[in-house]
């Protein structure tokens, strides 16, 4: 009977990476600011995207709006995100990790889930302790950035440990924290039953009805008694994530479930011209972005919060997969009209989302030679945009003159004119 080795996984999260990779790209300027928010300027109305240490001791979140975050933190020097930086050390990283795990998951521009699996060998039986501290090691030698490590038998426990290595200040943490096999359920037993990864809100106060606060009081529970309580289903999920039992595996790489932009303009928008106008550059970029992946999506979402900040969406899904800037257009643009017609309010934020993708468009597409006379396209249903081939070989030619000379190098005509001032955009 052959035994198992109990599985090795860590969870690679870059320390504070915005705010790291700001620092880098401006050394006398952010460089130097102690206490940095990154995510917008001061008087911006973007929010909080990173925040350091130092910062997040005044209460400073993510996610958080900037005039918010400086009223906690006044002295706090505010950046926007250097996106181009970030996604290039994102890179960086992931490539130093395949050289020590054989299976390596991006979890997130930050984050990395590692399957050391079958690596005992390869590094003389050493401690899977004292492989993390070497991958540590390595990171900073090739990027100047620092990460933390939490390694575990699950992804769970790695996602819990990793939280317990980061060096905050005071905490005395080291930017590794194991847990070795047989100790899971001890040490998730002091965690409260919020900070399990799926565990929101709904479910948190459930569970509080219930008397349970501490992954400890859920661990006093039979299977049954929570399966009588929460459902079959939720019951058993419980009784094994409290114990460290997560069976899902690290993968090379996860399916894109979403291509997204969105922007927080300077000021609310009450002009349906000018929002029209802002959605069509959105549309502009994220077909851009969507074509760079290699990918045609199905179904677009159009995303408005108002001036009050109430969150409000529309999603239509299509007959036929799509991918240029004039079907994106023609699909966001209704369901805009009819999200506007339900609620007539300033706009703060606008998004455009596409999803639902092909499975089969991967790759270069084999050109196609179009023909002078080719019959016209039958005419679209209103929202329901049809494309075809010249559609698709135009759009890509655009996508060619835009990397070579720059991104406004063509532009729809429309947004040419820049008379509307929607005051400072925080693209998201």
């Amino acid at each position: 009977m052959t035994t198992l080795s109990p599985r090795r996984i860590l969870l690679v999260d870059a320390d504070a990476f915005f705010v790291a990779v700001a620092r880098q790209e401006d050394p006398e300027g952010a460089g130097q600011a102690t206490l940095l928010i990154v995510g917008g300027r001061p008087g911006s109305r973007g929010v909080v995207c990173s925040a350091s240490y130092e910062c997040r001791a005044y209460g400073v979140r993510s996610a958080m709006p900037i005039a918010r975050a400086l009223k906690l933190c006044p002295q706090a020097t505010c950046v926007p995100v250097p996106r181009g930086a970030c996604s290039a050390r994102s890179k960086e990283i992931q490539q130093v990790l395949a050289t020590f795990a054989p299976i390596v998951q991006a979890s997130s521009i930050d984050e990395w889930y590692c399957d050391m699996g079958g690596t005992e060998a390869l590094y003389g039986h050493e401690s899977l302790e004292a492989t993390a501290h070497r991958i540590r090691d390595a990171v900073f030698a090739a990027t100047g950035l620092t990460v933390s490590i939490g390694a575990g038998t699950s992804r769970l426990v790695a996602k819990m440990a990793v939280e317990l290595a980061k060096p905050k200040p005071g905490t005395g943490a080291t930017g590794v924290r194991c847990v070795p096999p047989g100790s899971e359920a001890d040490f998730l037993a002091p965690f409260r039953l919020a900070d399990l990864p799926m565990v929101g809100p709904r479910f948190s106060a459930t569970l509080e009805r219930m008397g349970l606060d501490t992954i400890a009081d859920a661990q006093q529970w039979n299977v049954s008694d929570l399966q009588s309580r929460l459902g079959e289903r939720a019951g058993a999920w419980l009784h094994d994530r409290v114990r460290g039992i997560d069976d899902s595996v690290v993968t090379p790489r996860e399916a894109q479930k979403q291509v997204s932009r969105e922007e927080t303009f300077g000021r609310d928008l009450h002009d349906d011209d000018l929002i029209e106008r802002e959605l069509l550059r959105l549309a502009v970029r994220v077909s851009t972005d969507l074509r760079r992946q290699g990918l045609r999506a199905r179904t677009v979402t159009v995303k408005l919060k108002d001036a009050d900040f109430k969150t409000r969406s529309a999603q239509r899904t299509l007959a036929h997969p799509i991918e240029s800037e004039k079907s994106v257009i023609t699909a966001a643009r209704v369901l805009y009209r009819a999200l506007r017609g339900k609620r007539r309010v300033g706009v703060r934020l606008l998004g455009i989302g596409l999803s639902h993708f092909d499975d089969d468009v991967g790759g270069e597409r084999p050109a196609v030679q179009l023909g002078f006379f080719a019959a016209p396209p039958p005419p679209p249903t209103e929202g329901e945009p049809v494309e075809n081939a010249k559609d698709r070989a135009l759009t890509r030619a655009l996508d060619r003159i835009r990397d070579r000379y720059g991104r406004t190098a063509i532009i729809p005509a429309r947004l040419v004119d820049q008379a509307g001032d929607t005051g400072p955009r925080v693209e998201e």
